[in-house]
């Protein structure tokens, strides 16, 4: 796997999302939109609504914007139909990128997808042209600070997270994603603040590149994530 790669990656795409403050705060309300519209609007019987709501807090979205989403999910507002969507591509060096949307005209996205990919280095595939290379996971970011080990990994393991590995700059969990949003519950319960939590795209294997293509590389990502559709960009670029 690729480790703490993964950690930079997160906290490098964390970084410049939060500098986006107003746009985040509008994909955050259409994950809660699709999520209350698929499996209910209470969040005890819809684990995919709650974790939405988790996602929403954690990024201060306001309650009454939240709420808001849910009841346009429930079909109480006027509200369009969005569609989970991924798309796949390689960015230059040879880097594979995941790209997951939610998207109300496919007819419009994808092109707009495609000439994004076109404009700056990189090549969108077909269906299925990366993702072998890709593996779902929970992952959830846990400062130093936050926690001893030995506490982190009782709650951790208790909670059934597959693994809890040690770094220069803090903690990475790893659950599969079906129990993923029950460790998360459990680390925050225990009041261990967490960097970054959700259920990411993780490459078996990573790609090396020089400084100058990885600027290219996080120019690619950065014009993907303003895309009002994209939810998150996944790749297995090494940043170790």
């Amino acid at each position: 796997m690729a480790g703490h790669s993964v950690w930079k990656n997160i906290k490098h795409r964390k970084a410049a999302v939060d500098a986006k403050r107003g746009k985040i705060w509008s994909k955050l309300s259409r994950a809660v939109i699709v999520a209350a519209r698929t499996g209910g609007v209470d969040p005890k019987f819809n684990s995919s609504l709650r974790l939405a709501i988790l996602d929403a807090k954690a990024g201060n979205m306001p309650r009454d914007t939240i709420e808001k989403a849910v009841k346009k999910g429930a079909g109480g507002l006027e509200s369009e139909r969005y569609e989970p969507t991924r798309y796949e591509g390689f960015g230059p060096g040879g880097v594979a990128l995941v790209v997951e949307a939610l998207v109300a005209n496919t007819n419009r996205t994808a092109p707009e997808i495609r000439t994004i990919f076109d404009k700056n280095g990189g090549k969108i595939g077909v269906p299925n042209s990366v993702m072998f290379g890709f593996v779902q996971q929970g992952i959830l970011l846990i400062s130093s600070q936050a926690s001893t080990e030995d506490a982190l990994m009782e709650i951790a393991l208790a909670a059934g997270a597959d693994d809890v590995q040690s770094g220069e700059e803090g903690w990475q969990i790893t659950t599969a994603p079906a129990i993923f949003g029950v460790v998360r519950e459990a680390i925050e319960a225990a009041n261990i603040s967490v960097v970054s939590a959700g259920i990411e795209y993780v490459p078996l294997n990573t790609v090396s590149v020089d400084s100058e293509t990885i600027q290219t590389i996080e120019k690619l990502v950065e014009a993907l994530e303003d895309h009002d559709d994209v939810q998150r960009v996944h790749t297995n670029l090494s940043r170790d």
